[in-house]
């Protein structure tokens, strides 16, 4: 029997902290710009790298989804119990990091689809961020919870391919682990 607990207090104190740091600076910045953007007036900054241009998305990414604003807060539940399942069992701080990510990004716009207009379940998230695409047009308009979900999904999926397990643990590469030989395999 493994005498580690099932999770490392450590890292799911990173997972929360990172959840939490998110969703502050996400409804900070929401905040702002709400007080200080008008809506179709973008705002230039770093030479035209990026703008800030106040947009209210009733959809998911690229306003997909518009129609189904009340699907979204659902699907964020479900998102939120996973990582609360997987929080039990915990004990990769690299993981906690990406979880604490997504978390607080999804936090940050479940906050927007509960307590922002139109109404509850129907709220619409504030984007303001568009930087400045390969092909001299400027990318879709999101916020710093998109970023904190995009790059917590992506450090999820390295963190996968290396190996590196929610337990701490890393997988063993079959290249760098030959497997035993047989006895067949001995005589030849």
């Amino acid at each position: 029997m493994d005498p580690r607990p099932r999770f490392a207090p450590r890292a799911v104190a990173v997972l929360a902290a990172t959840a939490v740091i998110a969703v502050a600076v996400d409804q900070w910045t929401k905040h702002l710009s709400t007080e200080n953007l008008e809506p179709g007036e973008p705002v230039r900054i770093l030479g035209g790298l990026i703008h800030l241009s106040l947009l209210r998305n009733s959809g998911a990414a690229f306003s997909f989804g518009s129609s189904y604003t009340w699907v979204f807060p659902l699907i964020t539940l479900v998102v939120v119990g996973w990582i609360g399942w997987m929080a039990s069992r915990l004990r990769s701080v690299p993981w906690a990091i990406a979880l604490g990510l997504v978390l607080g990004g999804a936090l940050g716009n479940l906050t927007d689809r509960l307590f922002r207009a139109p109404g509850f379940l129907h709220g619409h998230v504030v984007d303001m961020i568009s930087v400045f695409g390969p092909y001299g047009e400027y990318f879709a308009v999101f916020n710093f919870a998109d970023s904190c979900l995009s790059v917590g999904v992506v450090l999820a999926v390295l963190l996968e391919l290396t190996g590196r397990q929610r337990d701490g643990s890393r997988l063993q590469s079959k290249k760098n682990n030959p497997q035993p030989a047989t006895g067949a395999e001995e005589r030849a």
